[in-house]
């Protein structure tokens, strides 16, 4: 047995760092997405009124939502330390 192998996921203090940042970039990146689908969603009201189903499912609504859930995954406080 290495010292590496021996170490438990808990303990490791890489693995402590690396999986919280993960999802801090992971909620950042959702937040980008969002504005991106913001964006398009305004370039059609734009561009042309666009259908009643569109304007729920791909519109402001799921721009808001997935901009809510990347912020809560952005604003995540850095782990404890044990």
């Amino acid at each position: 047995m290495d010292a590496h192998t021996s170490k438990t996921a808990s303990n490791d203090p890489t693995n402590a760092y690396v999986k919280p940042r993960r999802l801090v970039r992971l909620g950042q990146a959702l937040m980008a997405v969002a504005a991106l689908v913001a964006a398009v969603h305004l370039a059609q009201h734009l561009a042309s009124s666009p259908s009643g189903v569109t304007d729920l499912v791909a519109g402001y609504p799921a721009a808001g939502v997935v901009f809510i859930v990347g912020a809560v995954l952005a604003g995540r406080a850095e782990p404890r330390s044990r």
